[in-house]
């Protein structure tokens, strides 16, 4: 390369200013979101002084006190530069806590003698969205926030610059280098359409760990002290992220809160259900995050039966509602395997039927065959066995992202006929 990852970032940042007339950071406290937004604060105090950058943090209510502590600083300190739209809503947000609960509410009304904390002075509530709506999730407000601060601010163009890396999961590189990416700005593969005239730019996308944090070192960039508490406690680089204590991801770790933030721990406690048992078995076998074995007496399917008789009804139709979907799946279309796995299959006497033929875009072939108890083969994650339905329950994964689950038909319409209804509003 003739440019490093530093360099190539302002380049594109520069091309973003000049490009777009309205620009916006979404920022979350971390240090990916932490080194995009200096950044920019960098190269506009350097070469556009007048200019104003917005800066977009949805706040959790529950977060680590030393990341509100980062947050405040870096907002205040460069108060001239940034319009912040800091916002405190009650929308949906995923929690993998409680086999009770699918989803728990940030600053909701109902629970306000039990906040962890005061609203922010200034921030920005429900009433101050036209398109807020009890249903609403995380992820839905953040685009429906995208379309009404485009039209709130007229722009011709609005840009979202997102502090994502490729390094950091597979997920996010499929973002940057999926071949099913077609809308850019400009065929810039670090850029995606959100809707007309709506950009998400991922300026730091090549950035390794190891280069966010030469850049703070070497500019004498603020950053999130969380990470300092994370190294003295033996957090591994990869592994120290600032995210909602409460998904998937976040099981293994939630019991850092204890040791880390003992004053924020024992007030999380009483806001959400199931958060001091995650703490003590979220890294364990219990929850299905180590090595897993079957009690006595049980195969996989009659063990997942047994877990699904202790749960609530509502819980217990989402998951077989989740696993009808996927036999039928298994059934009829099939899932595509690896050669390796397939031969691996046949070799078992397992019944499948390859099929020669697929409309995704893989080397690997479809597989139509039925559900099995357990199958001890390479890929085990990605094949149809009642074990892996057993380790979604242990998890309280409800969304069955482990079985490879993302939204359904009717959770996606639903979304985009929320969407449509209030981008309808906005053009009238």
């Amino acid at each position: 390369m003739k440019k490093n990852v530093y360099e190539l970032a302002m380049l594109r940042i520069k091309l973003l200013f000049n490009e777009f007339d309205n620009i916006y950071v979404s920022f979350s406290g971390g240090k990916d979101s932490g080194v995009m937004l200096n950044l920019c604060i960098q190269y506009i105090r350097e070469n556009n002084p007048d200019r104003k950058i917005g800066v977009f943090f949805m706040d959790y209510e529950i977060q680590y006190s030393e990341t509100i502590a980062y947050v405040d600083r870096v907002l205040e300190a460069n108060a001239d530069i940034l319009e912040v739209y800091r916002v405190c809503v009650p929308f949906k947000v995923t929690t993998c806590t409680s086999m009770h609960q699918t989803y728990w509410r940030p600053w909701d009304e109902d629970c306000k003698d039990f906040w962890v904390r005061d609203m922010p002075a200034g921030s920005y509530r429900k009433e101050d969205f036209p398109f807020y709506h009890p249903g609403i999730w995380d992820s839905e407000f953040y685009i429906l926030f995208a379309q009404w601060y485009h039209l709130q601010k007229n722009a011709k163009k609005t840009c979202c610059l997102v502090g994502i890396r490729t390094q950091e999961s597979s997920h996010r590189w499929r973002t940057i280098h999926g071949k099913r990416k077609h809308h850019m700005f400009r065929n810039l593969k670090w850029t995606k359409q959100l809707s007309k005239d709506i950009y998400n730019a991922y300026v730091i996308h090549d950035w390794l760990t190891t280069d966010v944090w030469t850049a703070n070192g070497r500019f004498g960039w603020d950053y999130n002290r969380l990470y300092d508490l994370y190294y003295q406690a033996g957090v591994p680089l990869e592994k120290q992220r600032v995210a909602s204590p409460f998904l998937l991801a976040a099981q293994e770790s939630l019991h850092l809160y204890r040791a880390i933030d003992p004053d924020m721990w024992g007030k999380m406690i009483c806001r959400v259900n199931g958060i001091n048992f995650t703490s003590l078995y979220g890294h364990t076998s219990v929850v299905a995050q180590k090595k897993i074995t079957l009690p006595a007496g049980h195969t996989w399917e009659s063990y997942m039966h047994f877990l699904l008789s202790t749960l609530p009804e509502e819980i217990r139709q989402n998951y077989l509602r989740k696993l009808s979907v996927s036999i039928n799946f298994w059934r009829k279309r099939g899932g595509c395997l690896p050669e390796k796995s397939i031969q691996q299959l046949q070799e078992m006497g397992i019944d499948i039927e390859v099929v020669d033929h697929t409309n995704y875009k893989t080397e690997k072939c479809p597989v139509r065959m039925e559900y099995q108890d357990d199958l001890d083969v390479p890929g085990f994650k990605y094949l149809p066995t009642f074990k892996r339905m057993c380790i979604c329950i242990l998890r309280n994964d409800h969304l069955c992202k482990y079985m490879g689950f993302a939204m359904t038909k009717k959770e996606l319409a639903l979304r985009n006929k929320v969407m449509d209804f209030y981008q309808g509003i906005y053009n009238t």
